[in-house]
């Protein structure tokens, strides 16, 4: 089969098309055929060796797939011929691949193979970070980096589906309709954004901020939290891991929560399952529905991924497959 792998930690660059043999699945695993790969942040770093998963090369990065499912295990909540979408963690970027039952769910037949592979690593790291590590609820307001972004779109939309107000931060004038049709009741400039966001809550600030980004805008967004409101550290887009000093804490009660989605379902059988069923009926609604910014053939794998290395993705970049 076709597969892309990582043959040296040189960054996007170092992506090769190549021949392998397709995988046997063990015991618990569904063969999927694979027609779309999700192109993710974990990818990019993967291929410059400067992710927490540090596989050898060669590998094959891609960490969510939709598909048709080949073969499953007796018992398997999906069975041959079912249109899925999936978590694999490694080796999406090929025809076949094979993953845990446990991170295989369902794709409606309302929604295409290109949004379902969309769909699993950004919305269920936004709905373990509102549901289980933010404590999102209805009416509270969100703040949101990175807004035109994969994970920014994904938080906007779930923000919504869950009955909160969104405030949405884009670094470019370019973003800011991205950022507006995922459904965002406000769009600000990066720059300037703390007091925009002061101005737009009545001066009282958000109850949550919603982080991939990192870097400089990081005390700031401490700064536009209202009295006991939470910062979600989800990740480190910007490059730069900030530091926090603690007694900014203690002034309103606020906290600063990491969320290691990947970490926690690794390690909590069933949690993914259970994501789904929360999330569910939002996709078959309508309500979460990933931007796309772009499809790439499988082939060009590497300049999907260098699109992320540009910091210029407005939506979710997927690789099509079949």
């Amino acid at each position: 089969m076709r597969a892309v792998q990582v043959t040296k930690l040189g960054g996007p660059e170092s992506l090769e098309l190549v021949e392998v043999d397709e995988p046997e699945p063990r015991d618990g695993e569904v063969l999927i055929d694979v027609h779309a790969a999700g192109v993710s942040f974990p990818d990019l770093l993967l291929s410059r060796g400067e992710y927490q998963l540090k596989p050898n090369p060669p590998f094959t990065p891609g960490a969510e797939v939709a598909g048709i499912v080949r073969s499953a295990p007796e018992g398997a909540h999906v069975a041959a011929g079912d249109r899925v979408l999936a978590i694999t963690g490694l080796a999406g970027f090929a025809e076949v691949v094979a993953a845990d039952a446990d991170g295989v769910f369902p794709l409606p037949d309302s929604m295409s193979f290109v949004a379902g592979a969309a769909i699993p690593m950004n919305y269920l790291t936004v709905d373990f970070a509102y549901s289980h590590r933010g404590r999102l609820i209805a009416d509270e307001t969100v703040l949101i980096h990175g807004a035109a972004g994969g994970v920014g779109t994904a938080g906007i939309q779930l923000a919504k589906a869950l009955g909160a107000r969104v405030i949405a931060v884009v670094s470019t004038d370019d973003k800011v309709d991205v950022a507006r049709a995922a459904g965002a009741d406000n769009v600000v400039l990066a720059d300037g954004f703390k007091d925009a966001a002061k101005e737009l809550t009545n001066g009282r600030g958000v109850d949550v901020v919603l982080d991939p980004v990192g870097g400089d805008r990081f005390t700031d967004s401490l700064r536009s939290l209202a009295p006991e409101g939470r910062l979600l550290v989800v990740g480190f887009a910007g490059g730069e891991i900030p530091t926090v000093k603690v007694n900014r804490l203690l002034l309103n009660n606020v906290e600063v929560v990491g969320v290691a989605w990947g970490e926690y379902a690794l390690n909590h059988a069933g949690y993914l399952q259970r994501q789904w069923e929360r999330i569910e009926p939002h996709v078959a609604s309508g309500a979460l529905d990933p931007p796309i910014a772009s499809e790439y053939p499988l082939a060009d794998a590497a300049a999907a991924v260098g699109e992320l290395a540009a910091r210029r993705v407005q939506g979710k970049i997927v690789l099509t497959v079949r």
